[in-house]
């Protein structure tokens, strides 16, 4: 018996010997090739393998990055106006709208045609489309983009520094007026920025509490603040 079992354990060394090789074979240098999706051994490891303490620190962090960023992007809108609460702005515009002479251009007239479709759309401060509401230079942007397809800068004060200066007496449908609202009468930053219509008459978005109408430059409010017209460049020839 004890022979036996001396015969047995030494076959089993040999076997052990024989497959010594098999575990081997990891360590042993091989080319940087990618293997083929058949060849692939399943990784036991799982997810844990993947592990990155960074990027789920980055990935927790992306929504609270995002928000701030929307909520950026929000407040970064064209808030333009130190006219929001309007004082001392009339209530009201005038009753009747004067008409355009027939020498008028079919570009100015098409600007005056899509400004009064805008009429009676609540002024917003900071709104530049007609489902929320408009400012003042909000209003004038969005005439002139969908209007003729030129894009005017986003507040009425860069608006008064782009296009043509014109005299008051050479005003034509479509230029742009603009008021010195903020601060003392007369005398602040340029603030408001209406369309020329004709006969002194002009459209634009108010102030807060009000709506897009029109209004005229004889009255005492707007004559005591205003300060000048521009021309847009798509018009300088029209």
């Amino acid at each position: 018996m004890p022979t036996k079992r001396i015969f047995a354990a030494a076959a089993l060394a040999g076997a052990l010997l024989t497959s010594l090789p098999l575990f081997a074979d990891p360590l042993t240098a091989t080319p940087a090739t990618a293997p083929s999706s058949a060849s692939v051994t399943p990784n036991l490891m799982g997810p844990l393998s993947l592990f990155s303490p960074a990027a789920m620190l980055a990935q927790s962090a992306a929504p609270a990055q995002l928000a701030t960023k929307a909520s950026a992007d929000k407040s970064a809108g064209p808030v333009d106006e130190d006219d929001a609460d309007g004082d001392g702005m009339p209530d009201s515009g005038v009753d009747a709208v004067a008409a355009l002479a027939n020498d008028t251009s079919d570009l100015r007239k098409t600007l005056i045609g899509m400004a009064m479709q805008l009429r009676d759309i609540r002024y917003v401060r900071g709104g530049h489309d007609p489902s929320t509401g408009f400012d003042c230079s909000g209003f004038v942007r969005y005439v002139f983009a969908h209007a003729v397809g030129l894009d005017l800068p986003t507040n009425s004060a860069s608006q008064f520094l782009a296009g043509l200066q014109v005299n008051r007496s050479e005003m034509k449908p479509g230029d742009l007026v603009f008021f010195r609202t903020a601060g003392k009468r007369g005398q602040g930053r340029i603030s408001h920025v209406g369309i020329y219509i004709a006969n002194g008459q002009f459209i634009h978005s108010p102030s807060r509490g009000k709506t897009v109408r029109v209004d005229s430059l004889d009255q005492s409010y707007w004559a005591q603040r205003f300060a000048g017209a521009k021309r847009p460049g798509a018009l300088v020839r029209s």
